[in-house]
């Protein structure tokens, strides 16, 4: 019997939409969406009030998916937020760190997300899972009612990202020339795990007000360094917020780096301060670690400083 790509792609598209998935179509062989961007609009069809991105376009109408499909072998995208899923995407390293993922070396994000639920004191959860084409997973979880939440990259875990409102994967039963997206494991899709959401919310605002620092040991300059620098983090606009944290626990790195001050002293502080500001804990706990890491291996002496 001779394989129809066509005619499994539409099949693939149409049984993710009867699971309540709304897909869309991505160019054949590949990631990338095959609807027209904002500078080829013409205005009609679904556009006729204006532009209509991928995620509004996406649907589970199966009328609407067998047009889509018509033309040719296209891939499936599942638009996450509308499909009321958060999916945990698993990546692989690449080799010599392209894409900013680290060498081929590296532990993969299998290995680092079953380190952070180990760390969290719970097991890796048992969910609809897919085999990506490079050789990684994504694990689809529901939503929680009322909460939206968007995408991570990498904060959560190196090679963990995860994709919601805003983002899309890539359908079991699609193929890329790295190779085929397939089900591993058809469980049911469970819930986000309540850890899991509690480390991808941003923390709720917390009213202003000076920043107390814990009553440690430490050298007055120290302290005083740490103080101004989490009031600079606190006052950053949002689109600096991470990368203001990251400049500011370098900046005081060097105080831990010439015993003034203890690392967890630091390290809460700024979690605070970046929590408070409205990232996520895993977005401070990330930045905070990889700036301090940074500070101690170059941190001059003090004499030289």
């Amino acid at each position: 019997m001779t394989h129809d790509p066509h005619a499994a792609l539409l099949r693939a598209a149409l049984a993710a939409a009867g699971r309540g998935w709304h897909v869309f179509p991505l160019r054949p062989n590949s990631k990338h969406p095959a609807l027209h961007g904002a500078d080829r609009c013409q205005q009609t069809g679904d556009c006729v009030n204006g532009h209509r991105k991928w995620e509004q376009r996406a649907s589970t109408d199966p009328e609407r998916i067998r047009i889509c499909w018509e033309t040719g072998a296209a891939n499936v995208a599942i638009a996450t937020g509308p499909s009321n899923l958060v999916v945990v995407d698993l990546d692989m390293p690449k080799p010599n760190g392209k894409n900013g993922k680290g060498s081929a070396d590296a532990p993969d994000g299998a290995t680092t997300f079953a380190a952070l639920c180990e760390r969290a004191g719970q097991p890796v959860p048992t969910t609809y899972r897919v085999r990506t084409a490079s050789g990684g997973s994504h694990l689809y979880f529901t939503a929680p009612p009322g909460v939206r939440l968007a995408n991570t990259a990498g904060s959560l875990a190196p090679l963990v990202d995860t994709r919601a409102w805003g983002g899309y994967v890539v359908a079991a039963g699609s193929t890329t020339p790295t190779g085929p997206y397939e089900v591993v494991d058809d469980a049911a899709v469970a819930a986000l795990p309540a850890w899991l959401l509690r480390l991808l919310q941003p923390a709720p605002a917390r009213p202003a007000g000076p920043l107390r620092l814990p009553a440690v040991s430490g050298s007055s300059a120290a302290l005083a360094a740490l103080e101004a620098e989490c009031a600079i983090v606190s006052a950053a606009p949002e689109s600096q917020r991470n990368i203001t944290l990251n400049r500011s626990a370098f900046k005081v790195g060097r105080f831990v780096a010439w015993g003034d001050i203890p690392r967890h002293v630091v390290e809460d502080a700024f979690q605070a301060a970046g929590e408070a500001h409205g990232l996520t804990a895993a977005e401070c706990r990330a930045t905070i670690r990889s700036a301090l890491d940074s500070s101690l291996r170059k941190a001059r002496p003090r004499d030289a400083a």
